[in-house]
């Protein structure tokens, strides 16, 4: 039954991969775009995380990619802070 589970947090997981990566590609502009992608992708691994972590059955394993996601979450919403800020700069210059 954890089985079952994992793989169904494991494909839950790719598909809001997938689903960033299409929202990256359709959106018209860079702030929905960015939004689409850091959500996504942040909700994405941590389904895959989680899921990872009921497969495998270590507690050392589950807490490294805990610490992996964290590190993940800080940096997509770092990078994105700072790309929306430099083009909301480039925005008003122009």
């Amino acid at each position: 039954m954890t089985d079952i589970l994992a793989s169904l947090l494991i494909m839950a997981g790719l598909f809001f991969f997938m689903a960033g990566s299409i929202g990256l590609l359709r959106f018209p502009d860079l702030y929905s775009r960015l939004h689409a992608l850091t959500k996504a992708d942040n909700l994405g691994l941590g389904l895959l995380i989680i899921g990872l972590a009921l497969h495998l059955r270590d507690p050392l394993i589950a807490l490294k990619l805990l610490l992996i996601w964290l590190a993940v979450l800080a940096a997509g919403a770092t990078s994105a802070h700072l790309i929306a800020r430099h083009a909301r700069r480039r925005e008003k210059h122009v």
